[in-house]
């Protein structure tokens, strides 16, 4: 059931996510936590993240504006050494509330109150009109990769805030995708190195069963990506704005109770 679950989300989320900048992470994750604890479920995410974000630099990344990649992902990559430390010191933290439903335990814990808050409010980028038109001057790119990357190293939502710094950038839209592609890649490979770090001096129990349905999900999210490269140009922003917005707040509303 594991494998059907996560790859079916992987392959769907990784389309969408192609022109959205955001998406995979974020939904992949509570598929990953229904089999795995938290932490896991985001370190397991971050790979499979970045297999499938290489694998797009592969498709789209010959686009990218690299000196925007520079300005921003930098200070991205900084950012995401601290938000993975502090998901690290949140994951150790008891639970604040116990309680039984439809004869099972779940737990409201620090971690999954704390991504499911940061859930809900990327999806007002996705759905309300005011934030879905929020950006940035391409002065503030520094600081959008600091947010994005801290972000991203917290919670594996950085896209939503990396799309409204780079948007005011005056990239055409294969280069926007494209340099949002590369600068994910760089906040990924900082992130898993501080997962990585962690696991190995706690000794994560559920992390080596994880290990094939990371593969499967990665070749999932690679198919996905394939998929949207064919779409890309008849596809509409809005309409997978509204999708992936509708999917945040059920995952957010879900990890905050403690129910994913």
């Amino acid at each position: 059931m594991e494998y059907i679950v996560v790859c079916l989300v992987a392959v769907l989320v990784s389309a969408l996510t192609l022109f959205s900048g955001f998406g995979l992470g974020t939904v992949l994750m509570p598929a990953f936590a229904l089999f795995f604890s938290v932490p896991v479920a985001i370190a397991a995410t971050a790979v499979v993240h970045l297999a499938n974000n290489i694998f797009k630099v592969l498709l789209v990344g010959r686009k990218a504006d690299w000196g925007v990649v520079v300005r921003f992902a930098i200070p991205g990559a900084i950012a995401a050494f601290i938000g993975a430390a502090l998901l690290n010191l949140f994951a150790h933290l008891t639970p604040l509330y116990t309680y039984q439903l439809v004869g099972r335990e779940h737990n409201v814990t620090v971690v999954k109150l704390v991504i499911g808050i940061l859930i809900l409010g990327f999806a007002l980028f996705e759905l309300l009109p005011r934030f879905r038109r929020l950006s940035f001057d391409r002065k503030y790119l520094p600081l959008g990769g600091l947010l994005s990357g801290f972000f991203g190293g917290l919670s594996g939502n950085q896209g939503a805030l990396r799309s409204a710094f780079l948007i005011k950038t005056g990239m055409e839209k294969e280069a926007f995708i494209g340099t949002g592609t590369v600068s994910a890649v760089i906040v990924d490979v900082a992130r898993i190195l501080v997962y990585g770090l962690s696991f190995y001096t706690s000794k994560v129990d559920d992390l080596a069963g994880t290990w094939a349905l990371v593969l499967a999900a990665t070749l999932a999210a690679f198919f996905g990506a394939f998929m949207g490269k064919r779409m890309v140009k008849t596809i509409t922003l809005g309409a997978i704005q509204l999708i992936v917005g509708i999917m945040l707040i059920m995952i957010g509303l879900g990890m905050a109770s403690g129910l994913f």
